[in-house]
């Protein structure tokens, strides 16, 4: 397992002018879950479901107020831990201009290598493969400034690749992004995971966007509320919806003709198998 956690709390507290605390809210509340190494992981949850809270856990950004957690088989509750965990658990935010560091595109992909004290010859190697790994590779000379959001995220992902983590955690990576450039972003989500084996965490709210999983994980108040394949998790529409949640577009559908008398398979999310099942039926 690349995470382990058992029993997470985290509270954050509300104050007023004299800093005494008015209000408490529990982000997480007993939380259990283990995450597989090479796992393709979507978290989903509405605003204040504790998704983002559990995501900076997992590399030390937030610490929990009780229970356990492992990182790949480093005990983050022992500071000396957090860095090395730093070094093989990377993130990735939501708004791209907050991560760009540097004038030049190469120069921020190298930043975060240089940090970690590798060798200059290796470092430019390093930021060449991923600027290739995420097709930015003939923009490397060129000002961040002049690019799109997509490509800028792409290059936020690259300056992570550099440091060849093991494990890439996108929080809400695509809410600001256009569908040109949450396609682009996704692409290169489906090539890390499944050509390079790194364990993707892809916390979204748009649900075309978990499709691709292996597992889906629902938040509500602190909680995993329903976890599957998406297959399984997104057939559940009236429960999804009765937490705020949508389900992707095929899936309503076929859920909107199976309220209309037909029996289709209320699994299907592929276009493709939408066309056939309508195709095929009586």
């Amino acid at each position: 397992m690349i995470v382990t956690a058992k029993d997470l709390v985290h509270k954050y507290f509300n104050t007023d002018e004299k800093g005494e605390v008015i209000e408490t809210i529990t982000a997480l509340d007993k939380l259990t879950l283990d995450i597989k190494e090479g796992e393709f992981l979507v978290i989903l949850g509405h605003n204040g479901s504790g998704k983002s809270t559990l995501a900076k856990h997992f590399n030390g950004i937030l610490k929990p107020d009780s229970g356990t957690l492992i990182v790949d088989d480093l005990d983050l509750s022992k500071e000396d831990n957090i860095w090395k965990v730093r070094q093989n658990v990377g993130m990735v935010f939501q708004n791209p201009d907050n991560q760009i560091v540097a004038t030049i595109v190469e120069e921020d992909v190298a930043f975060g290598v240089e940090n970690l004290g590798v060798p200059q010859k290796e470092i430019r190697q390093r930021v060449d493969d991923a600027l290739e790994t995420v097709g930015m590779s003939d923009f490397k000379m060129h000002s961040p400034n002049g690019l799109s959001g997509g490509q800028k995220q792409r290059i936020a992902i690259a300056g992570i690749i550099a440091m060849k983590p093991k494990c890439i955690i996108f929080d809400e990576s695509t809410a600001m992004l256009d569908p040109a450039g949450r396609k682009q972003v996704m692409d290169t989500m489906i090539t890390l995971n499944k050509t390079y084996g790194i364990t993707i965490i892809h916390i979204t709210h748009y649900m075309q966007e978990a499709v691709c999983a292996d597992r889906i994980i629902i938040m509500d108040k602190g909680k995993i509320y329903l976890e599957g394949t998406p297959k399984e998790v997104f057939k559940n529409v009236k429960l999804l919806k009765s937490i705020g949640l949508d389900v992707p577009d095929t899936t309503y559908l076929i859920y909107l003709l199976n309220q209309d008398g037909f029996d289709f398979d209320s699994s299907i999310l592929d276009v493709r198998e939408v066309v056939d099942a309508i195709c095929n039926s009586n």
